[in-house]
C-alpha cells in the first residue's frame, strides 16, 4: 500500500501568521505544504492593487515567506502549493523563479491559469472562475517543486497533490471527495487546531498560539487530521466538526472535480490530536463552475457618535435629526443613509466608557462627493451645537470605495484550464466528462426526541457549539452537539422558526436548515443577511463571523437532564 501523503497548511488567509511556513517546515515531516491566501474580499483588494500596478495582483507576503523558507523546503523535499497568485499567477511564478535564482536554489516553478475571465465581464474589477485540482496535479506530476495558482477552490490545494501522488483520475469520486473534505478542514489553518473554537475555555487547553494543521491522506481517500508535536492548540472531533461546518451549505458540497457528501462524513478520535475522517462518499461534480465577480459598488463613509450618561435615546434622536436636516440641505444627499444605536452603556457606571452608547451612521452613494465633504462638514459643524458630551470615535474621512461580490455560474467547459510548467510547456486540463445536476439528497433520519421532563432557561451554547461565516451575501451558521442525547434534543428543537426568533435580524429572511446526523450537526443558510457581500460592509459583522456566537448566547428551554 502506498504510504500516506502528509499535507500541511501554512496560511488560512492573506495576512495570516507570517512565520507559520517556517514552523511547518521545521516542526515535523511533510511531503507538501499548502497556503490559502484568497477570499472574496482579497480578490477585490488585489484587483485594486493591479489597477495601480499591472505587475501586481498577487500575495506579496508569500514571496517574503519564500525568501526565508524556499531553501529549507528544498532541503526537506517538501513541495509547496499555494493560491497566492491571485489575479496574476504567471507574474508570481516569474517572481518565485527570480527569487530562486538569486538565492541559488534549483527549484522548478509552475503555475495554473485559466480562471481569469475579467475580460468577458467588463462590468467587473475582477471575475474569476473557481478551478479544480487537476491543474495542480498536472504541474506536480511533471515535477514541479512550487505550484502557484490564481482562483481555485480552497480544497483543491489538497486534492491536487493527492490526485498526483496517488494517481487518481477524475472518476475517482469517493477518493477525491475524501481529499476535498480533508482540504476543507485544512484550508482555514488554525481553525482546525483550536482557533476560533466555541469551547476554547474548557479545561486547561492552551490556544494562545495554536499550531497549524496537517492531514495524513491515504490512497483510499481517508485522512487523519493532526498537527506537529509540541505545537499549541489541539485537534479533536469538535475542532474538526466546527471547520467542516464552516462556510458550507447543504449536504452536497459541490466543487469543480467532485461533489462531496457531507452527510456521509464520519469522525473518530484516534488518539491525542488525531482525528480520522472516513466514510466520505463522492458524486459527479455539477455541470457549472462558480464565478466570483468583484466590482466597485460606490463609495461609503461612516461616523460613530459617543452618547454618554443620561437621556441616551433623546441624545440619539437630537443628533440624528440634526444630521438628517443637514444632509437634506446639501446639493446631493447620499443614496443610502443608515443609523444604528448600540446600547453599550450601563446605569450608574464606574467608568466613562461603560456609561457610553454608540450611534453609528453609515452612508453610501455611487459617487464620492455625497459621502465625503457633505457628511464630514455636517458632522464636524455640530461639535458645539448638539447633545451634551458630544464627541465621535473618529472624524469622518473623504469617503472610500467599497466593493460588491456576486456569485455567477458558467459551464465547466467555458474556461481554458491550463497547467503551465517550468519549461514553458502548457498542459490543457479538460473539464470532467461526468457531471450531475444537484438536487438536495433525501434528509437523513433524525434521532427519536427526548422524553418530556423539567427544563431550565439557559444559553444554547451550554450544549451546542457553533461556527459561522460568509458566502457572498449569505451567511452560514453550523451548530453541533457533543453527545447523542444533546443531539436528540437539538435536532428537534432548533428549527428555522426558533432560529429566526433567537436571531431577530434574520426574521424576514429565508433560512434553510440542513441536518447532518453523522456530525450531530445542523447547518443553517441565511440568505441575504450580508447584503452585497463582505466588501460592502452591510452590517456590523460583515462576514458573519460572530453570528454563531450570538446564537449560542441566546437563552432557550433546555432539559435539566442535559445540564
Amino acid at each position: 500500500m502506498t504510504a500516506p501523503l502528509r499535507i500541511g497548511n501554512a496560511s488560512g488567509f492573506y495576512g495570516d501568521r507570517f512565520d507559520a511556513m517556517r514552523e511547518m517546515l521545521t516542526g515535523g515531516e511533510l511531503d507538501v505544504l499548502t497556503g490559502d491566501y484568497l477570499a472574496e474580499l482579497t480578490m477585490l483588494i488585489l484587483g485594486r492593487d493591479r489597477l495601480k500596478d499591472p505587475s501586481a495582483g498577487y500575495a506579496r507576503t508569500f514571496l517574503r515567506q519564500l525568501e526565508e523558507c524556499l531553501g529549507l523546503a528544498h532541503e526537506c523535499g517538501v513541495r509547496i502549493v499555494a493560491n497566492a497568485g491571485g489575479l496574476n499567477p504567471a507574474g508570481l511564478a516569474d517572481a518565485v523563479r527570480q527569487l530562486a535564482d538569486r538565492l541559488g536554489i534549483p527549484v522548478r516553478v509552475a503555475h495554473v491559469e485559466g480562471d481569469d475571465l475579467t475580460d468577458r465581464h467588463p462590468d467587473s474589477l475582477a471575475a474569476h472562475a473557481y478551478l479544480g485540482a487537476f491543474g495542480i496535479a498536472a504541474c506536480l506530476r511533471e515535477g514541479a517543486d512550487v505550484v502557484v495558482t490564481g482562483r481555485v477552490t480552497d480544497a483543491a490545494l489538497v486534492a491536487g497533490p493527492a490526485a498526483a501522488h496517488f494517481g487518481w483520475s477524475p472518476g475517482d469520486h469517493d477518493r477525491l471527495a475524501g481529499a476535498v473534505v480533508a482540504g476543507h478542514v485544512l484550508e482555514c489553518g488554525a481553525q482546525a487546531t483550536g482557533g476560533n473554537y466555541a469551547f476554547f475555555a474548557e479545561g486547561a487547553r492552551d490556544v494562545r498560539r495554536p499550531g497549524f494543521p496537517l492531514a495524513e491522506l491515504h490512497e483510499d481517500g481517508t485522512a487523519v487530521i493532526t498537527k506537529h508535536p509540541g505545537t499549541g492548540g489541539f485537534v479533536d472531533v469538535g475542532t474538526v466538526t466546527a471547520q467542516l461546518l464552516y462556510e458550507t451549505q447543504g449536504a452536497r458540497y459541490a466543487g469543480p472535480d467532485v461533489t462531496a457528501r457531507l452527510d456521509t462524513v464520519r469522525l473518530v478520535q484516534e488518539g491525542p490530536d488525531r482525528v480520522r475522517i472516513h466514510g466520505v462518499r463522492g458524486e459527479a461534480p455539477p455541470p457549472t463552475l462558480k464565478l466570483g465577480v468583484n466590482r466597485l459598488g460606490g463609495f461609503r463613509n461612516e461616523v460613530t457618535f459617543v452618547l454618554t450618561g443620561l437621556d441616551i435615546e433623546a441624545k440619539a434622536a437630537l443628533v440624528r435629526d440634526q444630521l438628517e436636516a443637514a444632509l437634506d440641505a446639501v446639493k446631493s444627499r447620499p443614496a443610502e443613509v443608515g443609523w444604528t444605536l448600540v446600547r453599550t452603556d450601563r446605569p450608574d457606571a464606574d467608568t466613562e466608557e461603560t456609561a457610553s452608547a454608540l450611534l453609528r451612521l453609515v452612508v453610501r452613494d455611487p459617487e464620492q462627493a455625497p459621502v465625503g465633504r457633505a457628511l464630514s462638514g455636517a458632522a464636524v459643524e455640530l461639535a458645539l451645537a448638539s447633545y451634551p458630551g458630544f464627541h465621535v470615535l473618529a472624524p469622518p474621512g473623504k469617503g472610500a470605495p467599497y466593493g460588491v461580490f456576486e456569485a455567477r455560474y458558467i459551464p465547466q467547459d467555458a474556461v481554458d484550464h491550463v497547467a503551465v510548467l517550468h519549461d514553458g510547456r502548457r498542459i490543457p486540463v479538460p473539464p470532467p466528462h461526468d457531471t450531475l445536476v444537484l438536487e438536495p439528497p433525501p434528509e437523513a433520519p433524525l434521532p427519536a426526541p427526548l422524553p418530556p421532563g423539567p427544563t431550565r432557561r439557559a444559553p444554547l451554547g451550554l450544549l451546542a457549539g457553533a461556527r459561522s461565516g460568509d458566502k457572498g451575501g449569505d451567511a452560514n451558521v453550523g451548530v453541533w452537539a457533543r453527545t447523542d442525547e444533546a443531539w436528540a434534543w437539538l435536532a428537534h428543537t432548533l428549527t428555522t422558526t426558533l432560529f429566526r426568533e433567537l436571531l431577530p435580524e434574520t426574521a424576514d429572511l429565508t433560512v434553510v436548515r440542513h441536518p447532518l446526523p453523522h456530525l450531530r450537526a445542523l447547518n443553517f443558510t441565511v440568505e441575504g443577511v450580508l447584503g452585497e457581500g463582505v466588501a460592502a460592509q452591510h452590517r456590523f459583522d460583515p462576514q458573519a463571523k460572530a453570528l454563531g456566537e450570538w446564537l449560542r448566547s441566546r437563552h432557550v428551554d433546555i432539559p435539566e437532564a442535559l445540564l
